[in-house]
């Protein structure tokens, strides 16, 4: 590894001093999402070495872009071994941040725990500077028992909102509100409540229908189906509610004027679509975003924006703009749901731009946007059927290094678990074998842990053709459960928030944190939040 060693190191002051200028910085943490979650500076944005290369030119796409890298795991230098990937993917300015996690704490600089701390601070700030109306759960169970003229809808991602859901709550996701409120609540006098799972979403919905000027009493659900758990009452499980999926002209134009007026109060942008270029100059990283659904960006959009819906853009600022200082496009077909995402991303301290309107024959690209990742390694594969031959005779040991998750939910009889940045104490635990079979969802990930597992050691390596789905797809049997866990499964923190089986402590003790998000962010002092 001292061959490594020519990367130079940043100071934990320079660092801060980058975010307090906000000149344009990506500090990024390379543990695994579990051990990131636990604590980290506000602004570090998380890169599991695991992954980098599938996510480094997507998530960062200007390549002389200042990155500093930090994160250790058991000893192994995560931080050296992810420069070392980062300049091979391009990478010209890339810097170690000297002393790592531990010098930052050690001159005084806060640690947040948790994921998307920048928007989840940033909606307690809203709520403290705007005193954002809430509804308590028993008072919002009483409406909806006295069937009181209310109505319930549910800012998350549909697939959360059928997760668990308030009874009677339809599911209109952040950046839909303000444009499809109306067509679903008609009556100026009916009640409106937003939830979330927990916090923020619900007070950024809220906020966001008040700021648009919508005439209905809004309010929302007060920590969320957290709150709605812990005061005993029951959640619905399955919901499909939506919002009527056209939208009338007549409340377009309320949307389209009310968006466009909190939009100017927040100091966004304006720019036509050919006047981008003027944006990157040299230094200047801009993110495009789509705010719309991703059926409608499927649908048609315009070329070189990446899906974001905008809620989730809101919610997730960390990960879909990891580049502190990075200028933001938004776009969309509406003229409202591009106004109200980047009326928040300007409160948060960011330079945001919306996109005059288009003709839409110029959203002529259709479906998703590949991934910018490199050519995978050239390595030797095994077909599922060969495979299950070798398995049948004990003449190989699969390896599968895709998420724990999906790793629970079915893999390949016999198969290890692993973390790809984790190998060398996987191999600790897994017997020695004179072949290895490595595999993931789709063999991607798997075709880059093999060139890493050969390092390591002088057995035979391969990678499943087509990964696990292929596995699947010829029929071939598969079990679920933890059953072979080469290390614990730190690739993804659990969310307080989610499911429906977390201890009551647990969650009241995420609420707490949440509540002490202001005091933290007046310590830190880098966030430069201003609420309209």
């Amino acid at each position: 590894m001292t061959e490594a060693q020519p990367f130079p190191k940043t100071a934990v002051l320079a660092v801060r001093q980058a975010l307090l200028e906000r000149t344009e910085i990506a500090l990024i943490d390379v543990r695994e999402e579990d051990p990131y979650a636990q604590q980290h500076p506000l602004w570090a944005a998380n890169f599991p070495l695991s992954k980098l290369e599938l996510e480094a030119w997507t998530r960062i796409p200007r390549r002389d872009t200042r990155v500093v890298v930090y994160g250790e795991h058991d000893g192994e230098d995560l931080a050296l071994r992810a420069a070392s990937t980062l300049r091979g993917l391009g990478y010209t300015d890339v810097s170690l941040l000297d002393g790592g996690l531990a010098a930052w704490i050690a001159a005084g600089g806060e640690v947040f725990r948790d994921v998307n701390v920048p928007s989840k601070s940033f909606g307690e700030v809203v709520e403290a500077r705007r005193h954002t109306p809430s509804l308590a759960a028993p008072e919002v169970q009483a409406l909806i028992d006295s069937k009181a003229d209310v109505v319930i809808v549910d800012a998350r991602r549909f697939d959360e909102y059928q997760t668990m859901s308030i009874p009677t709550a339809t599911s209109m996701p952040g950046a839909e509100l303000v444009l499809r409120i109306r067509d679903l609540v008609p009556d100026p006098a009916t009640q409106v409540i937003v939830n979330c799972a927990g916090r923020t979403r619900s007070i950024i919905g809220t906020q966001s229908l008040i700021n648009a000027g919508i005439p209905n009493p809004v309010a929302a659900l007060r920590n969320g189906t957290i709150g709605w758990t812990l005061a005993g009452q029951t959640l619905d499980h399955g919901a499909s509610r939506r919002p009527p999926s056209d939208v009338s002209a007549a409340n377009r134009d309320r949307a389209r004027e009310g968006a466009r007026s909190v939009a100017a109060r927040a100091g966004v942008r304006r720019i036509a679509l050919d006047a981008l270029a003027t944006l990157e100059a040299p230094g200047r990283t801009v993110y495009r975003f789509d705010v719309r659904t991703p059926e409608e960006y499927a649908a048609g959009h315009l070329a070189s924006f990446r899906s974001a819906p905008g809620g989730q853009l809101v919610q997730e600022t960390d990960h879909h703009v990891p580049v502190r200082g990075a200028r933001i496009v938004l776009a969309d077909d509406d003229g409202v749901r591009a106004d109200m995402s980047a009326s928040w991303l300007a409160q948060m301290g960011w330079e945001v731009y919306v996109i005059d309107p288009v003709d839409e024959a110029q959203r002529s690209a259709r479906g998703e946007q590949a991934a910018d990742i490199p050519a995978a390694p050239e390595v030797r594969t095994v077909s599922p059927m060969a495979l299950s031959a070798w398995l049948r005779d004990g003449d190989a040991t699969v390896i599968d290094v895709t998420a724990s998750a999906n790793y629970v939910k079915r893999h390949i009889p016999r198969a290890w678990f692993a973390i790809r940045a984790q190998l060398t104490q996987a191999l600790q635990e897994i017997p020695p074998a004179r072949r290895y079979v490595l595999t993931c969802g789709s063999s991607l990930l798997a075709r880059f842990a093999a060139r890493d597992l050969q390092r390591l050691t002088t057995a035979e390596i391969f990678v499943l053709e087509g990964g696990t789905a292929a596995w699947v797809e010829a029929g071939l049997p598969v079990e679920q459960g933890e059953s072979r866990l080469a290390v614990p499964r730190t690739d993804r923190y659990r969310r307080p928030y989610e499911g429906t089986d977390n201890a009551a402590a647990a969650m009241q003790a995420y609420l707490d944190w949440e509540y002490g998000l202001i005091a933290q962010l007046d310590r830190d002092g880098t966030h430069f939040f201003e609420v309209v």
